[in-house]
């Protein structure tokens, strides 16, 4: 997968890849607009709905309703060492929810691709590079 990162104006940052686009803004209090989520934020927002995305497949696999079933996410924040320390995840279902599929729906969310990611986390190559210039043909 590949994105193309670009700057459209304040301090807003977009990301592309050809299919979709996604746009990040600072809040006002960091001097953005506010105008949309803080990368941050997105990156909080993507474990819980990786995690979702999961619990979905789940019940729709076992023709499980979804009505009032829901993902809860908390993050900890370690001041000392200034960085994410926890998240949370509780999968929050109804009291008619069966109650053999509960552990198994936990399980399932655990899965999620993100969280799979910071645990084993990527490395990361980062450089200045200077393309060559595009021939006007």
């Amino acid at each position: 997968m590949e994105f193309t990162i670009t700057f459209p104006g304040g301090l807003k940052v977009e990301a592309a890849d050809g299919r979709q686009r996604i746009l990040t803004d600072q809040s006002p209090e960091s001097g953005g607009e506010g105008s949309a989520p803080e990368p941050y934020t997105l990156f909080l927002a993507s474990i819980g709905t990786c995690a979702g995305i999961y619990v979905l497949r789940f019940c729709q696999a076992h023709g499980l309703p979804t009505d009032g079933v829901h993902l809860f996410q908390r993050s900890h924040w370690d001041e000392v060492r200034r960085r994410l320390a926890r998240v949370d995840l509780e999968v929050r279902v109804p009291p008619s929810f069966p109650e053999r599929y509960r552990d198994a729906l936990a399980r399932s969310a655990s899965l999620c691709a993100v969280k799979k990611a910071l645990h084993d986390p990527p490395d990361f190559d980062v450089r200045t590079v200077v393309p060559p210039p595009s021939s006007g043909a």
